[in-house]
């Protein structure tokens, strides 16, 4: 049988089970069973491209290829927004470009510049530039800006910032209050990079058993997880299993 054929029919049924499964007009799989390329075209081009814009993982698909051909794209973006209103909003979105484009000294600098006047203790500011200077191995300093975010900013909760607060401590050395923190982020924490790095450092202090145990937690806990979960976590899910293979 010619694979031109055998194409055809996989993208026809293709098709069909997406058109059953969204509840499209039953024409469609009539059309789709007596027709071929034409129809699966069709069918595309009709049901499938004009909902691409609406679906969340059709636009984080489209966001990460553009992240991947272009990593400078939004920080360029950023950067002529500021150029048209020096504004706080707009010094805050570069710095937050430049952060993710791996610019660390240039974020550093935008969040350091921003914290000014009324948002002198912006908890957000705060936080990216602490996330600044983490990045560029300047642990102690980022501890004590999250320290002076603390102080300023009590009732301030961002899991982003108790983990990098985590990391700031374990970094200083000072292992048991590390453990401590790690502890109370993992209950919450909304992904497994908190438990794969308060496993890693039960490792270090020397507690294979406490770390095995969070280990098989997020391989029990990942198992079950919906698949969209597994996905995004992978990497995390992925060292977890190294890990635990490692102790064993």
């Amino acid at each position: 049988m010619s694979p031109i054929f055998l194409l055809s029919i996989a993208l026809q049924i293709a098709c069909i089970v997406h058109a059953v499964r969204t509840q499209r007009p039953t024409y469609w799989i009539w059309i789709l069973v007596v027709g071929s390329y034409i129809a699966v075209a069709a069918y595309v081009f009709a049901e499938v491209v004009p909902t691409l814009g609406s679906s969340p993982t059709a636009r984080r698909a489209v966001k990460g290829v553009r992240q991947r051909i272009d990593p400078e794209r939004g920080k360029r973006h950023a950067a002529r927004q500021l150029d048209i209103a020096d504004t706080i909003d707009n010094r805050r979105r570069l710095a937050e470009q430049s952060l993710a484009s791996g610019d660390y000294q240039q974020a550093l600098e935008m969040f350091r510049n921003s914290l000014t006047g009324m948002y002198q203790t912006d908890p957000h500011l705060m936080l990216g530039l602490a996330q600044a200077q983490f990045a560029l191995d300047l642990p102690a300093e980022a501890r004590a800006t999250l320290d002076a975010l603390i102080a300023a900013n009590p009732k301030f909760r961002s899991f982003d910032g108790h983990l990098l607060y985590a990391r700031t401590v374990e970094a200083s050395g000072d292992i048991d209050k590390a453990l401590s923190e790690y502890e109370a982020l993992v209950q919450g924490y909304p992904g497994e990079e908190a438990r794969v790095r308060y496993a890693q450092l039960l490792k270090r202090a020397n507690r294979p058993a406490d770390a095995a145990n969070v280990l098989r937690e997020i391989a029990k806990r990942s198992s079950l997880a919906p698949k969209y979960y597994q996905r995004e976590q992978r990497a995390w899910i992925d060292l977890a299993r190294r890990e635990l293979q490692d102790l064993a």
